[in-house]
């Protein structure tokens, strides 16, 4: 069902109209045929006033600097994605958090990750297992390391050096690994 507009909302709709600017000009188009003519407008116009609380202030965005580039959707290029996909990725390093409790898995992730930026390795493969279900509060359970290891790359203190994390190709581990892209 459609609601029609009252004559305050009219009034406040034809403020609206007059003073938006198209974001795209249209090209006419040369070969396009006349258009009908427009409808008559009916004769009498009311006057409207409207109430003060109800106007708008009109907020124009920003002009985007020609030098700003885009925001960026993720950190790697294509180029990484395809060979990540089609597991042509060969890590520079391996660490495995299998048989690790939390405290020991992160300080394992720690001392890797120090000793990979050390060496200017590019690529890490973490085998944390596949995630399972745990209680995520007190952190025990199968696939304990597996859920919170995300969390721990973004708040460690080498998260600076890391350009991206990605889930491993099946050869690697699959969702039960990781790939570690650092800054190189």
């Amino acid at each position: 069902m459609v609601r029609r507009l009252d004559n305050v909302e009219k009034a406040l709709w034809g403020r609206v109209i007059e003073t938006v600017k198209p974001l795209h000009v249209a090209r006419p188009n040369v070969e396009a045929k006349p258009s009908k003519p427009a409808a008559k407008t009916l004769g009498k116009v009311q006057k409207v006033t409207v109430p003060v609380a109800s106007k708008a202030t009109v907020v124009t965005p920003a002009k985007r600097s020609e030098h700003t580039a885009p925001p960026r959707h993720h950190n790697l290029d294509g180029h990484w994605d395809r060979r990540i996909h089609r597991g042509a990725i060969i890590p520079d390093i391996s660490i495995d958090l299998h048989d690790a409790n939390l405290t020991r898995a992160y300080s394992r992730l720690d001392g890797a990750l120090e000793q990979a930026i050390a060496q200017n390795l590019k690529v890490i493969l973490l085998v944390t297992g596949k995630p399972r279900s745990h209680d995520r509060a007190s952190g025990e359970g199968r696939g304990a390391i597996a859920a919170v290891v995300r969390d721990w790359l973004g708040a460690s203190r080498h998260a600076r050096h890391i350009t991206a994390v990605r889930n491993a190709h099946p050869r690697h581990g699959g969702t039960g690994a990781l790939y570690i892209i650092l800054k190189g």
